[in-house]
């Protein structure tokens, strides 16, 4: 048989078996009986989009064996911990590897110190390599380095090295075929990683999503080129080659949806940018694994296994390969997926014990209280015009702290509103809470934009159909505008419906607006705001914007947040 042309029964994902991962891992049988002579079996395990969850979080789970979607706890580092601990002592030599995003968006018992307990606990995971993704670069190129390296050198100096000093950086390697630095003409990172199991080499080639650069500060990533990734990943063979290397896996933080349900044995259905991509892989390259979407899939792309375990850590694929040895090539590759249910496995002391240590380290500054909500929780879910109760309530802080630099609209990408702002009991907010719901710290921006510019900033929300993946800005009180879904590109919005405190918006005259330093640079795909003249660099954080607003609105007598939307945005109804 041709190395090259596996038949599509080589390449079969299996089915997601939660009941089974309620068990002991003697009771389920994971994989196909022992190899057939002149073969040898490898394990991986990936995770990709972590996002600093390093306790457990809720998770979806979407329809298992047949039954509807119901909301579960899932995930942790010590429950990872706890599984990975009980399947190396099936296999000692497994390998785990990840797909980016790390770190980034995440939650504040992370963030709060410079996303420094994620590394250190994917170090004690056991995490082999990993490709960057997009919020590897949240803090620019200097960070990224920093967090690979090691050191106190930190553009997030009143984070870094504040849990443990000196901060060592991570043990694993990030890696980064198409982020190509401009002067020296090479990787900023390691294009591939080559790691051995049961004497067998294997090639993990990292990558992240070209357009990348729309998701991280231009300042940040400046003098980086993000070049195309299958051609930065097939550049990598000949030198793997050269080495030795017979069996290539791709790592890529760029992913795709399906139609297919969570329990799907089968998958046939991927959409989206990985699977262009993909098909312009070397052939030799028989598993991919992917990133980005939030989306659990075990998929064939043309003839190839394409594989996410949705975010958070909520679940962890297991693949095997198996390795014709005398051929040294991918023989055949089998998949499935395994929910992180707390409880399954057996404990492990060291990721207990470090989780207990930054949870007590954490505590007192996270359950401090800010103010009460005039709700228990301001949900972050966009409604069908775009519009969020949390983006409200976001944007009319950010316009509030920008108004003594006369500030009179303020916009806030959706990117930036990462979970529902809950509250506690009296409906009350903490620290915590708040860091929960807008974990950046990005800081404000003022700037003036004519009326004219505001109109082309807003139809950038919907090129190349960007408002499916990035929602639609969210917009401060007083300003207002309907669009028509029906209408082409450049003309979404309905002229004499922008308004500004009731008064409509004029192509000609200047106006105020605040935004996070993220959209100030034209982050999101948003280049109308690098046009923003008289600039004023407020240096205040959009967390502190917001914890002075609700503050204040409480002391005033009238506590901040709804439940719903207030019609800011909206979307005209077919008839």
């Amino acid at each position: 048989m041709n190395k090259l042309s596996l038949p599509a029964r080589a390449l079969r994902p299996l089915l997601v078996l939660p009941a089974c991962a309620a068990l002991a891992l003697s009771s389920c049988t994971l994989f196909k009986p022992a190899p057939q002579p002149g073969v040898t079996d490898i394990e991986l395990v990936t995770l990709n989009d972590f996002h600093g969850n390093i306790e457990a979080s809720k998770y979806v789970l979407d329809s298992a064996n047949g039954g509807a979607p119901r909301t579960i706890v899932a995930g942790g580092i010590d429950t990872l911990g706890a599984a990975l601990q009980a399947w190396r002592k099936a296999d000692p030599e497994l390998l785990l590897v990840g797909a980016g995003d790390l770190i980034g968006a995440s939650p504040a018992i992370s963030s709060m110190w410079a996303d420094e307990p994620t590394i250190a606990a994917m170090d004690l995971l056991g995490l082999r390599a990993s490709s960057v993704g997009n919020h590897e670069f949240d803090a620019g190129r200097v960070e990224l380095l920093r967090q690979q390296k090691g050191g106190c050198n930190s553009p997030r100096a009143d984070k870094a090295c504040k849990l443990e000093n000196p901060y060592g950086g991570a043990k694993f390697q990030y890696l980064a075929a198409n982020v190509i630095d401009m002067v020296t003409k090479k990787p900023l990172l390691p294009a591939y990683k080559i790691e051995q199991a049961h004497g067998v080499k294997i090639g993990f080639i990292g990558a992240v999503l070209r357009d990348a650069t729309e998701k991280a500060p231009a300042s940040g990533i400046a003098g980086l080129d993000f070049v195309d990734e299958a051609d930065a990943i097939n550049r990598q063979l000949p030198e793997l080659r050269k080495q030795g290397v017979g069996v290539f896996v791709v790592l890529i933080h760029q992913g795709g949806r399906t139609t297919d349900k969570f329990d799907q044995q089968e998958c046939s259905h991927l959409t989206g940018p990985i699977v262009d991509v993909v098909k312009r892989l070397d052939p030799a390259i028989r598993l991919v694994v992917s990133g980005h979407s939030h989306r659990g899939y075990l998929c064939r792309v043309d003839g190839r296994l394409v594989t996410q375990s949705d975010m958070g850590g909520h679940v962890l694929s297991r693949i095997k390969l198996s390795v014709d040895t005398a051929s040294n090539t991918l023989r055949d590759v089998s998949a499935r997926q395994e929910v992180m249910i707390p409880g399954t496995w057996p404990a492990n002391p060291a990721l207990d014990a470090y989780l207990k240590t930054v949870r007590d380290r954490s505590a007192s500054a996270l359950a401090r209280p800010v103010a009460a909500l005039a709700v228990p929780s301001v949900p972050r879910e966009k409604q069908d015009d775009g519009e969020s109760a949390l983006g409200d309530l976001v944007t009319d802080a950010t316009l509030a702290a920008g108004r003594p630099y006369g500030a009179q609209i303020a916009f806030v990408n959706n990117g930036s509103l990462r979970h529902d702002l809950d509250t506690g009991a009296g409906n009350r907010v903490n620290v915590g809470q708040l860091l929960a719901a807008l974990p950046y710290t990005n800081s404000l921006v003022v700037m003036n934009l004519r009326g004219a510019q505001i109109r082309e900033l807003l139809e950038q929300q919907w090129h190349g159909g960007r408002d499916i993946t990035r929602g639609l800005l969210q917009v401060s009180d007083g300003f207002s505008y309907t669009w028509d879904p029906r209408r082409g590109e450049g003309s979404k919005v309905l002229a004499d419906t922008l308004m500004l405190n009731g008064v409509p918006i004029e192509n000609g005259t200047v106006y105020r607006v605040v935004v996070n330093n993220f959209l100030a640079e034209g982050g999101d795909a948003f280049p109308a705001f690098t046009l923003g003249a008289n600039r004023a660099e407020t240096n205040i954080r959009d967390i502190d914007a917001l914890t002075d607003y609700l503050t204040r609105r409480e002391q005033y007598g009238k506590p901040a947040g709804r439940s719903e939307t207030q019609g800011r945005i909206k979307r005209l109804q077919q008839p």
